[in-house]
């Protein structure tokens, strides 16, 4: 008889493995998820199997912080990713939250992208999370110096102001 994998697997959504790892270890994750437009990140706490997210941002939040609006529609790049993981750093430590355990998903873990930009953040933002130096991508893409117009003016501002909050 042929088994059929679940049907989220089939899909490419869920690694039953990994999620039943991280809710033994019961912990709150802290999930990470980027979409065509957007950067999203969610800290969630499992009770028996049962997802329930306390707090969420996307990087749409950065506009309120001084993201320009020429900037738009790098509100999923490496700097977005950064400021994104920064701020979520930020209002972990605000509502005093235990430190979670990160959750990508189905994503591909490869060195110097986003997910590790975000993880830069989240470390520069003061949470603590052990990751090699190597994987994180250079000062000058995570500060925006390779986009199309130097950004690095603006990213100074924008984490200056959340350091104010």
């Amino acid at each position: 008889m042929k088994t059929i994998q679940k049907r989220r697997r089939r899909e490419n959504k869920t690694d039953y493995l990994t999620r039943l790892k991280m809710l033994k270890s019961e912990k709150p994750r802290l999930v990470f998820r980027k979409t065509n437009k957007y950067i999203i990140s969610q800290y969630v706490l499992s009770n028996e199997a049962k997802d329930k997210a306390i707090m969420g941002i996307t990087s749409k939040v950065l506009l309120k912080y001084g993201w320009p609006e020429s900037f738009k529609g790098s509100l999923k790049s490496i700097t977005a990713a950064y400021l994104t993981g920064y701020l979520m750093a930020k209002k972990i430590q605000k509502q005093k939250l235990e430190t979670p355990i990160m959750d990508f998903g189905m994503l591909r873990t490869l060195h110097k992208t986003k997910l590790f930009s975000f993880l830069k953040g989240l470390i520069d933002g003061g949470i603590e999370i052990n990751c090699k130096e190597e994987s994180f991508p250079e000062e000058k893409r995570i500060k925006g110096e390779n986009l199309k117009e130097d950004f690095s003016k603006y990213f100074n501002e924008i984490k200056s102001k959340m350091d104010v909050e």
